[in-house]
């Protein structure tokens, strides 16, 4: 066997596998190609035509309530006149929240963000979740930058049961992997049966959620000094995150931060 046989032969396992990883991305474009012709790709929001997939119309993307600065620094709320760099809310300075800093995409109103969030927690379209939470690693990126780990807020077992899935687990599954963090859905759990928080004042919600969560203990030594980034599908009174934050500090977490999808301000 000659030099440049030689050379061929232990070049052979190098570029076999790089050639087939080529074949498999060309096989997968033309599919998707295929894919789209058939199923030409439709808004997220209102199922019109749109140029390319996992994206929002014209029209929606106006009406689509983004936050952007200036906000509160730690609720998240936006301002509306710039009044310099980390202000801070009256509504924060008169009652702080439990976590650290809360971050949203857009506001909880009628539109695109409200029929989002309503087909993804009640209509199934768990297709929604890579988009929505794409838009939450953009508008959460300080968080991310600083998470050791992401969470899920847990819905309890019976509800789970019913609905088949957690929203804000979806979301924080496809938020994890997109910010490269660890996700730990099984590391707070759900005690309490509570009864939905809709319709209920501000007092009442904080109640209802009382004594609501736990740490799990076998997930009690990762959450010792981690910085925990909070996940769910929308942020209202904040009882809800305030409860499952006030867990996870008092098992030793170092920070909590909070990460949704919307928010709801009142007013807005």
């Amino acid at each position: 066997m000659d030099e440049s046989t030689h050379e061929s032969t232990q070049g052979e396992p190098d570029t076999k596998p790089r050639a087939i990883a080529l074949a498999t991305r060309r096989l997968a474009s033309r599919l998707s190609q295929v894919t789209d012709w058939i199923y030409p790709p439709t808004c997220l929001a209102c199922k019109t035509a749109v140029d390319a997939p996992a994206t929002l119309c014209p029209a929606c993307w106006v009406k689509m309530p983004f936050i952007e600065r200036p906000f509160c620094e730690r609720l998240g709320t936006p301002f509306p006149q710039d009044l310099g760099p980390g202000l801070i809310s009256p509504a924060a300075q008169a009652d702080p929240p439990v976590f650290q800093r809360a971050r949203a995409v857009a506001l909880y109103e009628e539109g695109p963000a409200r029929r989002l969030v309503q087909r993804l927690k009640y209509g199934d379209r768990l297709d929604l979740a890579p988009a929505m939470a794409r838009w939450m690693a953009r508008a959460g990126t300080e968080l991310t930058a600083q998470a050791d780990m992401v969470i899920p807020v847990p819905l309890h077992r019976f509800r789970l049961w019913s609905r088949r899935y957690n929203q804000a687990g979806v979301l924080a599954q496809a938020l994890a992997a997109h910010a490269a963090l660890p996700y730990e859905p099984l590391a707070l759990t759900r005690v309490k049966a509570t009864r939905p928080q809709v319709g209920l004042t501000r007092e009442a919600r904080a109640a209802n959620v009382q004594g609501a969560f736990q740490v799990r203990p076998e997930a009690a030594g990762a959450i010792a000094g981690a910085r925990i980034l909070l996940v769910d599908d929308v942020l209202t009174s904040g009882a809800t995150l305030n409860a499952a934050a006030r867990v996870l500090l008092r098992a030793g977490a170092a920070q909590v931060d909070v990460l949704t999808f919307a928010r709801v301000v009142a007013g807005a």
